[in-house]
């Protein structure tokens, strides 16, 4: 029998509830994110350019392989949660089950295409030097076999979310995470070749599938294994789809630029590129570990507690904005910067301005994954879907036609105006399928245009002097209006800490 949670939808949603959920998914992802920016100027060094170019295309494919659950992992946490909101927390295990199963199969054919395709990616579609071909074949055939591995781990990650076991599934993850890191170097320190790096890789997703089962088989005795409902996966079959579509164009739109910057320019551009794009793309880890404490709460809770739920919008946007509105201030203002302190001159000249740019698009990126969360919550996946593929038919050609004309820059603006549609795109759908997020997106529209407009101004300034100074005001300004829009018990509780910290 599982153990069926005994509170009702309102204690799920409640503000410490999100809270716990936040601080441990941002401390989960936090501690090896650290790691992994010391680290990332070890492994140029060991790498070289050229590989480190590949290495970043390598784990673009990471996240690609996201999508060959055809959305299932998700919509099993959505499913589960509702579940567990209405009392009926006990047919979990019989869906569980089906799922695993049904994504195992899936994923281990989607990996033996991608095997079987990659000769045609590095032969054909990227510009790889003649002499590391054969050792970027052999390593990218040893990531698809991590196909399975990826799918899976995501959908046991879903189950400890749908029961909120952020606690004890982050201090799990985080020294698992860090070999994600450390792994790499320790493996180009004994043999020189990718080959070997993306073996660490796959050891590391295996350890954490390992635990991840273990944790959620306390509330899946089995993990639901022993008797799976296949009728069950019909309803998240549908929902699946329409996800995994909309996480397919995601990936698209966020990794084609790379691709198609190395299709056309070469190795060397796409490590530029890549580069200041992958180090925004780490601040994801703020909104994701916002949005995994949101979905169960939304999808217990968008029936029964409309109020709620709408609170709960709200705060989930201010508490992302809190937490890397400061970041993409000082990206923007100290790009050049960081990127020569970080990785040298050659890459604070060849990504600076990219890195400017996409500090500002990082920003509306981030706070879309609130109004996202609820369209899954409420099981409308097919809306964010068919925005997504409206956006990959606008910017997708707009990016090739940018990057031709300017550069990489015209990429990066390409990418950030992408975001800000995205973001602006999500607030009016939810508001749209969910009338109560109507309310939530008109009280937060004065403080996205103030704090928006501020860091697209920082961008063409020289020097880092004005930038500075006109980040600080925008920072000061977004303070003002976040206090105003924060919920009153959050007020109150943060001001009676203040008091007793104080006495």
């Amino acid at each position: 029998m599982t153990s069926a949670s005994p509170e009702g939808p309102e204690d799920r949603a409640g503000g410490r509830r999100l809270v716990s959920g936040v601080a441990w998914n941002a401390l989960g992802r936090g501690v090896p994110l650290l790691l992994a920016l010391v680290l990332t100027p070890v492994l140029v060094h060991l790498m070289g350019t050229d590989r480190w170019g590949l290495f970043t295309l390598a784990l673009a494919m990471v996240g690609i392989f996201g999508v060959f659950d055809l959305g299932l992992g998700m919509a099993l946490t959505r499913a589960v949660s509702e579940r567990i909101g209405e009392g009926r927390g006990a047919e979990a295990p019989a869906l569980v089950g089906a799922t695993l199963i049904a994504l195992l199969g899936l994923s281990g054919v989607m990996a033996g295409i991608a095997w079987a395709l990659m000769p045609l990616l590095i032969g054909r579609v990227l510009i790889v030097p003649p002499a590391l071909e054969a050792e970027a074949l052999a390593a990218f055939r040893v990531l698809a076999l991590a196909a399975p591995l990826v799918v899976l781990n995501a959908a046991l990650w879903g189950v400890l979310a749908a029961w909120q076991r952020f606690r004890a599934a982050n201090l799990v993850n985080m020294p698992v995470s860090v070999f994600y890191y450390l792994g790499p170097v320790l493996a180009l320190l004994a043999w020189d070749s990718l080959v070997g790096v993306m073996l660490a890789l796959v050891a590391v997703r295996l350890v954490s599938g390992i635990a991840y089962a273990w944790l959620a088989w306390k509330d899946v005795p089995g993990l639901g294994l022993a008797a799976p409902r296949f009728a069950l996966l019909r309803p998240l079959l549908r929902q699946g789809g329409w996800m995994s579509l909309s996480g397919a164009l995601t990936q698209v739109l966020l990794y084609a630029d790379r691709f198609l910057i190395g299709a056309l320019i070469g190795l060397t551009a796409v490590a530029f590129y890549a580069t200041p794009l992958d180090l925004v793309i780490r601040m994801w880890i703020l909104p994701v570990a916002v949005a995994q404490a949101l979905l169960p709460a939304f999808a217990g809770a968008f029936r029964t507690a409309p109020d709620k739920t709408v609170l709960l919008m709200r705060r989930g946007a201010l508490i992302v904005a809190g937490l890397v509105l400061p970041a993409c201030l000082v990206l923007v203002a100290l790009a050049e910067w960081l990127l020569w302190l970080w990785l040298g001159t050659a890459f604070a000249e060849g990504g600076g301005m990219v890195l400017r740019i996409l500090g500002v698009g990082i920003f509306f990126s981030c706070l879309a994954f609130v109004p996202g969360t609820l369209l899954d919550a409420i099981g409308r996946p097919e809306v964010t879907a068919t925005f997504s593929l409206v956006q990959a038919a606008v910017f997708l050609p707009l990016g090739a036609l940018l990057l031709v004309l300017v550069g990489i820059e015209g990429a990066a603006v390409a990418w950030a105006l992408r975001a800000a549609a995205d973001c602006a795109g999500r607030f009016l759908l939810a508001a749209r399928f969910y009338p109560p997020a109507a309310q939530a997106g008109r009280a937060l529209l004065p403080f996205l245009a103030v704090t928006g407009a501020g860091l697209a101004a920082m961008v063409p300034l020289p020097g880092h002097v004005a930038p500075a100074l006109l980040g600080m005001a925008t920072m000061i300004v977004a303070a003002v209006l976040g206090w105003r829009l924060a919920p009153a018990e959050d007020r109150a509780r943060l001001l009676g800490r203040i008091g007793r910290a104080g006495a």
